[in-house]
């Protein structure tokens, strides 16, 4: 694929304005391309948790929790980019199934995230838009039980709604996906008037030398660009380790398009370095 063929389906399957248009559009616009999965994919569907995603070599444990505002969005639509993980890094990939705003809201979503982590060692984190939202989240509350992931892996991840991010309304035209008025609306679904400073709400207000080692990618043209850099700036003021990349030409989730898109692929393959420099000694048995 090309990006202005991504372009043109985002401009054919416009999402709407409720939970009910949102879901099946977004479903469409991701699943309605025939871009087959990797070869040596195992794809297991687990009713009460999710989809798991197994490559075809031994490799890291990561969970990955999808984005959609936390209104749309399933493991469904995000199959295609856990499957090209798992091929390139061996890694074991379960994509958690977790509750929707407006039906269930904040802190529903943690809950259930923190419920989808395994007895024993913690697998590597990752998630996007705000599912990196609700790993990034997880993974401050796991630290503080004492139990932190290997590595966290952030694609485009929403992480301040308390005005320090400086991209939000002046990146609004050159992001397809992303608009900060749409984002609110889908905001207020979720937290229902929680405050923005809220260190759950905006957990780059948080603690973050929490952090474990953070991978974080993002399109460099972005509404969530700022969200981005401020994470990684005031993480690493607290000396945590984060890698930042901002991609030209990257579209927000652009990562659903592996592995049809090249960019795509290029940013998933350095997260599965990552998750091999971070998380490969805590390998799934073979």
């Amino acid at each position: 694929m090309r990006r202005a063929d991504i372009l043109a389906r985002i401009e054919a399957h416009p999402l709407g304005d409720t939970p009910a248009e949102m879901r099946p559009a977004f479903d469409r616009l991701t699943r309605g391309v025939d871009i087959p999965l990797p070869h040596g994919i195992k794809v297991t569907n687990m009713p009460d948790v999710g989809l798991r995603v197994t490559g075809p070599r031994p490799g890291p444990e990561v969970i990955w929790f999808h984005g959609g505002g936390y209104v749309f969005g399933a493991p469904d639509t995000h199959l295609r980019a856990a499957a090209r993980l798992a091929a390139r890094s061996g890694a074991r990939v379960t994509l958690p199934r977790y509750p929707l705003a407006p039906e269930a809201t904040w802190p529903a979503q943690r809950h259930a995230a923190l419920a989808a982590i395994p007895d024993g060692p913690v697998p590597i984190l990752a998630g996007d838009s705000a599912g990196g939202h609700l790993a990034l989240v997880t993974a401050l509350a796991l630290a503080r039980q004492g139990r932190p992931p290997p590595a966290l892996l952030l694609f485009s991840p929403n992480t301040d709604r308390s005005g320090l991010s400086d991209t939000r309304r002046a990146n609004e035209d050159s992001d397809p996906m992303v608009d900060d008025a749409s984002d609110r609306r889908l905001a207020r679904m979720c937290f229902m008037g929680m405050p923005g400073d809220h260190p759950e709400v905006s957990p780059v207000l948080d603690d973050l030398s929490l952090l474990p080692p953070t991978l974080i990618e993002v399109g460099a043209e972005e509404v969530l660009l700022g969200d981005a850099r401020v994470l990684a700036r005031r993480a690493r003021d607290r000396g945590a380790f984060v890698k930042l990349h901002e991609v030209p030409g990257m579209i927000h989730m652009g990562q659903v398009w592996a592995p049809g898109w090249q960019r795509a692929n290029a940013s998933l393959g350095r997260a599965m370095g990552f998750a091999l420099a971070f998380g490969g000694e805590r390998r799934r048995a073979s």
